[in-house]
């Protein structure tokens, strides 16, 4: 990496740096920083100097320097986040922690795994796949986000109806505190009421109480048989009403994702995908176990969605066939550039069973603010991720997309949901966080953060907002 003396940090604090990581892995150069500037909302922030650590040595030295010279400190690793989590808004230190990407062990007598945080989650789940043994948490973006990114936002995933979430999986954790200490939480037993339970506390915790050099996972043994069903409706209440039926049917689904037809457009713009006609909204259905549990729940399943007016179902027979199943949802995301120049992105999570009232409140939003509304999401467990499709360049189109999210965010509130399911809070929500946390319950949230990182150096300007929307 490359030093550029234009820049205004200062030089001695520079070289103090310098010495803990080496020459070649602290950059203020202007590339570098562009680089570390942004993360998957768009934003742009320079840091004023980004630093790659590789240990947690390392990692307790700049943080230990940094809080004495009151210099912000930005975690980050893929920076695939879509809440702002990874941006540098004060500047100061882009903290990358890629270099530390070591599976440190696979424990298959007991269970267990720990990885460092620069460890991408696909490369783990399929290390840990060749040993016969699942890590379950498994968000859509497994390819390229890192497991301390995946800690850090507390990330779910398409299993998440019948496995979980990342939280319960994360066993103990190294930790460097925003003062240099390096603590541990935890233990690798699966039982452990010793004290305040401090992992699941920073588990979530999206950068801003520590940064984790070492986590320990439990991982389960994968089921015998994997069924994959895709059914095809002419409403999204027949598909959501359906979600309600499998559920009350007593069948717990490895997966259960429902898409709009709005992304259905966009999917077959973008692929050429071809869905039959009439389709407003679909579902894709797994259910696991052993080969005889997996088979009578498949079939429940079909029966289910025939029930309830889909007018076309497919099974997957083979590992091409779950693909093709499988190609819609995975490509949404791209797809809906291929229809709209811009979107708002939230990712709102309401009980299940009121998750047709929450699509009907989304439509009748969508028709006062005159915007598209695309849905897809986890149904499964009420997950719904909701994009406001705009155009930036017409004035005043995304002021009136925050007022449609704020309604949004009221009627989620109003169900007894909450206004992220998986992303986070990051910046992009933390105006709305007083929409569900009480005042009495954020000064406790704020309190804990001093008490953690006392001059506020670590991911600053995420999470807490100065002048938070008051619900009522």
């Amino acid at each position: 990496m490359k030093r550029n003396k234009k820049l205004p940090i200062d030089k001695g604090l520079y070289k103090k740096l310098e010495a803990v990581v080496g020459e070649q892995y602290i950059s203020d150069a202007d590339l570098d920083r562009v680089c570390h500037s942004y993360d998957a909302t768009k934003q742009r922030a320079l840091p004023d100097v980004v630093i790659r650590p590789g240990s947690a040595q390392e990692i307790s030295e700049i943080l230990r320097l940094a809080n004495e010279n009151l210099m912000p400190v930005y975690p980050r690793g893929a920076a695939s986040g879509l809440t702002g989590g990874a941006v540098p808004l004060h500047g100061g230190i882009a903290l990358d922690v890629t270099r530390m990407n070591r599976i440190i062990g696979i424990d298959e007598a007991n269970l267990t795994a720990t990885v460092e945080p620069g460890v991408v989650i696909a490369d783990f789940q399929n290390e840990v796949e060749k040993r016969g043994l699942l890590y379950p948490p498994d968000p859509a973006s497994n390819k390229f986000a890192t497991m301390g990114g995946s800690v850090a936002e507390c990330s779910g995933g398409l299993r998440g109806m019948k496995y979980g979430v990342t939280k319960d999986y994360v066993m103990a954790l190294e930790v460097v505190l925003p003062t240099g200490e390096i603590i541990k939480t935890g233990s690798k037993t699966l039982k452990s009421v010793t004290g305040y339970d401090l992992t699941k506390l920073f588990v979530g915790s999206e950068g801003t109480l520590g940064v984790f050099t070492k986590i320990t996972v439990k991982l389960i043994p994968p089921p015998e048989k994997i069924e994959t069903i895709r059914a095809y409706f002419h409403s999204i209440k027949e598909a959501a009403d359906t979600v309600s039926a499998i559920i009350a049917a007593k069948i717990v689904p490895r997966t259960l994702e429902f898409v709009d037809e709005e992304c259905i457009k966009a999917v077959r713009v973008y692929t050429g995908f071809n869905v039959p006609e009439g389709t407003r909204a679909l579902l894709l259905i797994e259910v696991d176990g052993s080969a005889e549990t997996a088979q009578k729940d498949s079939q429940r399943v079909i029966e289910i969605c025939k029930s309830n007016n889909a007018f076309e179902v497919e099974k997957a027979d083979t590992e091409e066939e779950k693909d093709s199943l499988w190609a819609i949802r995975r490509s949404i995301s791209p797809a809906l550039y291929a229809i709209s120049i811009g979107k708002v992105s939230e990712d709102i999570c309401v009980p299940r069973s009121k998750v047709t009232q929450m699509l009907e409140s989304i439509g009748e939003i969508s028709k006062k603010f005159d915007f598209r509304i695309a849905n897809f999401g986890h149904a499964g467990d009420g997950n719904i991720h909701v994009n406001i499709l705009t155009d930036p360049s017409v004035p005043g189109e995304l002021e009136r997309a925050e007022k449609a999210v704020e309604e949004i965010f009221g009627k989620v509130i109003e169900l007894d949901g909450t206004l992220s399911g998986e992303h986070g809070v990051g910046n992009t929500k933390s105006k709305y966080l007083s929409l569900e946390i009480g005042s009495r319950e954020m000064k406790l949230m704020k309190d804990i953060k001093k008490l953690f990182d006392p001059n506020g150096i670590l991911n600053p300007g995420k999470i807490f907002y100065d002048k938070e929307i008051k619900s009522g």
